[in-house]
C-alpha cells in the first residue's frame, strides 16, 4: 500500500472512476481496492458497465479508510467499523462507531506524544554531537 495523501481526492459529484483512476486518486493499488471489496471494507462496486466504477461517495470512503490504515487502525477494526456503518444508525451502531473512533484518536494522541518525546531525545543527541565536533582536536 502506498502512502496516503493528505488531501481528499478531488472528485466531482458525478464522478465515475475506473479502478485504475480510483487507485491513482486514493494512493491504493488496484489489487488493494479489489481486496478491500473482497473482505467487505468497501461495498461491491457498481459493475453495470462490466467494470468497477467508483463514485464520489466511494472515493470519500476510500480516503477515510486510507487515513485509518495510515494511522494504525487494524484491518479487523476497519472491517468492524464498515460493518457498523452499513447498519446505519440503528441500535448501538452509531455509539459503537463513535467509541471506536474515540479509542483510535486516544491511541493516536498517545503515539504522537511518544513520537514527540523521541524526537526531543534525538535532537538532544544531535546537539551533543554538534558540541563535541565543535571542540578543537588536540594535536
Amino acid at each position: 500500500m502506498t502512502q496516503a495523501s493528505t488531501a481528499s481526492p478531488a472528485v466531482s459529484p458525478t464522478v465515475s472512476l475506473s479502478i485504475a483512476e480510483a487507485a491513482e486518486a486514493s494512493g491504493l493499488s488496484a489489487y488493494t481496492l479489489r481486496y478491500y471489496e473482497q473482505i467487505g471494507l468497501i461495498a461491491p462496486i457498481d459493475r453495470r458497465s462490466g467494470a468497477r466504477r467508483y463514485s464520489d461517495a466511494d472515493m470519500r470512503w476510500l480516503d477515510f479508510l486510507v487515513r485509518l490504515r495510515a494511522t494504525g487502525m487494524s484491518m479487523r477494526d476497519m472491517q468492524r467499523y464498515a460493518q457498523l456503518l452499513r447498519k446505519g444508525n440503528a441500535g448501538d451502531s452509531l455509539a459503537e462507531r463513535q467509541t471506536m473512533l474515540e479509542d483510535h484518536a486516544a491511541r493516536l494522541e498517545a503515539d504522537i506524544r511518544t513520537q514527540r518525546e523521541t524526537l526531543q531525545y534525538i535532537r538532544k543527541k544531535i546537539a551533543l554531537y554538534e558540541a563535541q565536533r565543535a571542540v578543537p582536536k588536540r594535536a
